[in-house]
């Protein structure tokens, strides 16, 4: 062989070899879901957005660290600071929807969320809007790609009043009874002002809807008029500054705290530990149990933070109910992928394939107790057309230290409801030229 040929040979070997190393590395690069991250650390709403995210974050790394990612394969993320605005959140989107492997978007806003359901049907990515979001997107045979799991803003509203109705001793009893609802001053405070209208009228008491302009550092000239109103419970549905703010104004006007229902956005221990003894005895609702028992919440502090690689700054957060929310986040988007995966295949998966398993997702006791969470919630049923699940939530009550659990798991009114979901849904349909999907094949 010829110095020349020997050296032309090295040259192909060397370039197969390279080859077969980008290859390799290309392969390794798609063997990731990646999670953009419409996140908020700084603003009004930080307090939510920490513990929120830091959460997610949380069992992601979790399931990196301990089970090295899902089938194989590693789970990434990557923040954008949205400050809870609508416009930096499309920014966000903007920025981070070609990257390679994109899961769900989970921007924890509704305002960011309605800004997006054109971009992510179109872009074929599942949007996850846990306890929150439009209610209509329960709808999945109108909206594919929107998952607003575990309570939508109307069955949670469902579940409030029937839970006051336990407090009146039974539904029937709310007849006569008079219900203020305190809202922010936003899409997501505004949502519900038709449900309660309805089940105003269905269970016979009188509601009266007063609004908060954001964020909510001044509520004197509310509840001065909630005093004059003299209602028999306030609904607070806050967010955020206002949550603190309201409770602290109403002790200052003689209302009880153990009469006022905090919705699902203000029951976290921000809202009433800076509200000091005017929220002791304080019930608001809930899709996931507080505290840090759960053994998923031991496996977190144990594998991450004991090793310094938790997300929260204050470790004192585990087991809070923005970071167990998180956490729980984590577990339905991780179950989805794990899920998808078993009919795909253990690799990277397309944002479709992802929507499949969502729309699959299925945790019963059984399996919640498997992953280290039995307790923290009820369970979860998501169907092709029905894209929530169960709707259960429970109520606690703030004792000056923590939250104690002081009911059942409630489901909402769903023969009441869903009409009402369908109807809104097929006139989106019909406004937007959306076909219904007929099955989950569709």
């Amino acid at each position: 062989m010829s110095l020349s040929h020997k050296f032309k040979t090295l040259l192909l070997a060397s370039a197969i070899a390279l080859t077969g190393m980008q290859g390799s590395a290309y392969a390794q690069q798609a063997q990731e879901q990646f999670f953009p991250l419409q996140s908020y650390r700084v603003g009004p709403y930080a307090a939510g957005g920490t513990g929120f995210f830091g959460g997610f974050i949380d069992y992601l790394n979790l399931v990196n660290t301990r089970d090295g990612g899902v089938g194989g394969v590693k789970l990434t993320w990557e923040e954008g600071e949205t400050q809870y605005e609508v416009e930096r959140g499309v920014e966000v989107y903007e920025r981070l929807k070609n990257k390679p492997g994109i899961a769900t978007w989970n921007p924890l806003s509704v305002g960011i969320a309605y800004a997006l359901l054109d971009r992510v049907t179109a872009d074929k990515v599942p949007l996850l809007t846990i306890n929150h979001g439009r209610t209509d997107t329960t709808d999945g045979r109108v909206f594919k790609y929107i998952f607003p799991l575990l309570v939508n803003p109307y069955s949670e509203t469902s579940g409030i009043v029937n839970y006051i109705g336990t407090k009146a001793g039974g539904n029937d009893k709310l007849k006569g009874k008079k219900i203020v609802v305190l809202y922010h001053g936003s899409p997501y405070g505004k949502e519900t002002i038709p449900i309660y209208e309805l089940l105003a009228k269905q269970y016979g008491f009188t509601v009266q809807q007063i609004e908060v302009p954001h964020p909510g550092n001044e509520q004197q000239s509310q509840w001065l008029t909630i005093r004059r109103a003299k209602p028999d419970f306030v609904v607070l549905r806050g967010w955020g500054v206002m949550n603190p703010v309201a409770l602290k104004t109403a002790q200052k006007t003689g209302f009880p705290a153990d009469r006022i229902i905090g919705n699902i956005w203000s029951n976290s221990e921000e809202d009433v530990i800076p509200a000091g003894d005017a929220a002791k005895g304080y019930v608001a609702i809930t899709s996931v149990a507080p505290g840090s028992q759960f053994p998923v919440l031991q496996d977190i502090t144990k594998t991450l933070y004991d090793a310094n690689k938790g997300n929260l700054q204050d470790k004192k957060r585990i087991g809070s109910v923005y970071h167990n929310l998180g956490v729980l986040n984590g577990i339905l988007n991780v179950e989805a992928i794990r899920i998808a995966q078993a009919k795909f295949g253990k690799r990277t998966l397309t944002g479709d394939e992802i929507r499949w398993g969502l729309e699959n997702l299925k945790i019963d006791e059984a399996r919640a107790a498997a992953l280290g969470a039995k307790g923290l919630f009820h369970s979860i049923n998501v169907t092709w057309d029905n894209h929530e699940g169960d709707g259960r939530v429970a109520f606690q009550q703030w004792d000056g230290k923590k939250w104690n659990v002081v009911s059942d798991w409630i489901a909402p009114d769903w023969k009441l409801l869903r009409p009402i979901i369908e109807k809104s849904s097929q006139a989106y349909a019909k406004d937007k030229g959306v076909k219904v999907r007929t099955s989950i094949n569709d």
